[in-house]
């Protein structure tokens, strides 16, 4: 069988647990290997405040009764021009599955989860081409400062709710 024709696999998302962190950081290793420790996102990680709640894993149930760790959209909060938000990333998946639409499955579902918890927006730094289509703009994060060099194209802002208003202002701690 094909990839093509092949019923892509079951997914259970859920927010992270202390116990996933292991097999979370061997993801994010393989998909970013040592140069995302270069990038302002890590900058941004450096001083925020991580949200495991906030942060969803897909898992592929195996036929043993287990599981495989498939993918992961890491949430952090942070402060910016003095209002709480949301910062998505790393956001990773499998080699293997990037085409089986779980990264978008993912960011939904930590967007969903950042919402119900209050938050008005989540902020990412990623390519406008693909997380677009997830409700992230450039345009509504113009006026969003991260604590590094950035091309300000791909910081991307989504507003979680209608009367979330524009964000500006320097990326700081929450």
């Amino acid at each position: 069988m094909n990839s093509l024709s092949a019923e892509p696999p079951a997914l259970i998302l859920q927010p992270e647990r202390p116990q996933d962190a292991p097999l979370v950081d061997a993801l994010i290793a393989r998909a970013f290997g040592p140069g995302r420790f270069t990038k302002v996102s890590e900058r941004v990680r450096e001083f925020a405040t991580f949200a495991p709640e906030l942060s969803i894993c897909a898992w592929s149930p195996d036929a043993k009764g287990g599981s495989r760790l498939l993918g992961v959209a890491r949430m952090w909060r942070v402060r910016v021009g003095g209002r709480p938000v949301a910062f998505l990333g790393p956001f990773a998946v499998e080699v293997g599955e990037r085409s089986a639409g779980f990264g978008a499955r993912l960011v939904a579902r930590a967007c969903e989860a950042a919402r119900n918890a209050g938050e008005s927006h989540v902020i990412l730094v990623g390519d406008e081409s693909y997380f677009s289509r997830m409700g992230f703009e450039a345009e509504a994060a113009r006026a969003v400062v991260m604590p590094g060099p950035v091309d300000q194209r791909r910081v991307l802002v989504r507003k979680l709710t209608p009367d979330a208003g524009d964000l500006a202002g320097p990326v700081l701690p929450a």
